[in-house]
């Protein structure tokens, strides 16, 4: 039998299920529903959160997986930005999690691997008004979870953006610290900047989001159970994690994102892709 495998079934929605036997790991992923990552497991072991409820409800935004942010992340003031003497609204976190992506590619031959494509349409154009194509390999192995990213610009003027990702894992505690040489931790409730030296951060404690700024290394460890440390690199092109959770709620979000909240309205961080060109970049999960 091979290492590896990817199934297909139901639930809710089409659900590809890709697996690594040596490992005793996997990923499940939704195409239709965003595209969005369901369920990583290493070791026989659910890393993720997902409330269901909030994954079966179309209408819903879902609460846990690895929600794909683009080409925004976080949220807009009064959710509207101008560009070009032009308004626009635009939901949190942008249009990738909302539409659907397609399957272009799978292959299980030294990884398990499926490539996702989500493309601008006209209903895309009404809040980002660029033509875009996005290009997302998925590959497990040795049980690491690699999101190798292509974002293309198909408009004939520059595209601004500012992606990242949301994952959700499952934890037991919240108040750790955090291995990162991110030298500054901006905090949202109450907007003040302190410096970041491996203090301990309970995310129990605080309402909104903080965010770590200015590392040098594009990667971070934390244990959200006293079992498993988390390990996440990730591309030059991510400028700030942004921490959040919800108190009581048996998770914590570690979210790599290229700029801050409210990015296209502040005009300071923005990554620009040039007309017919594209952005190459990555996120690695892996768990010790």
């Amino acid at each position: 039998m091979s290492n590896y495998e990817i199934k297909t079934y139901t639930d809710g929605f089409p659900i590809y299920e890709v697996i690594e036997h040596s490992t005793n790991s996997w990923f499940k992923i939704a195409p239709v529903r965003g595209g969005i990552v369901i369920s990583y497991g290493v070791q026989g072991q659910e890393l993720l959160y997902l409330d269901k409820e909030t994954f079966y409800d179309p209408a819903a935004n879902i609460r846990g997986g690895i929600p794909v942010l683009f080409p925004i992340s976080g949220q807009l003031t009064d959710g509207k930005y101008e560009w070009n003497g032009q308004h626009y609204a635009m939901k949190n976190h942008g249009v990738a999690r909302i539409n659907p992506w397609e399957v272009v590619g799978t292959d299980v031959t030294d990884s398990a691997v499926i490539t996702l494509r989500l493309a601008s349409s006209e209903e895309t154009r009404e809040s980002f008004p660029f033509d875009f194509e996005l290009l997302f390999t998925y590959r497990l192995k040795d049980g690491q979870l690699t999101i190798e990213q292509h974002y293309a610009n198909r408009s004939d003027s520059e595209m601004p953006m500012y992606p990242g990702f949301h994952p959700y894992f499952a934890a037991d505690r919240k108040a750790l610290a955090y291995e990162t040489d991110a030298r500054k931790l901006y905090n949202y409730n109450d907007n003040s900047t302190k410096e970041y030296s491996q203090q301990v951060i309970d995310l129990d404690d605080t309402v909104e989001s903080v965010v770590f700024l200015e590392a040098e290394k594009r990667e971070i460890a934390f244990s959200p159970t006293a079992e498993r440390t988390i390990r996440m690199t990730y591309g030059k092109e991510f400028q700030a994690v942004v921490l959040w959770s919800v108190v009581g709620k048996p998770f914590i979000c570690v979210e790599p994102w290229m700029a801050r909240t409210n990015e296209l309205n502040r005009k300071q961080e923005l990554v620009y892709v040039k007309p017919g060109a594209g952005l190459s970049t990555f996120l690695t999960i892996s768990v010790n």
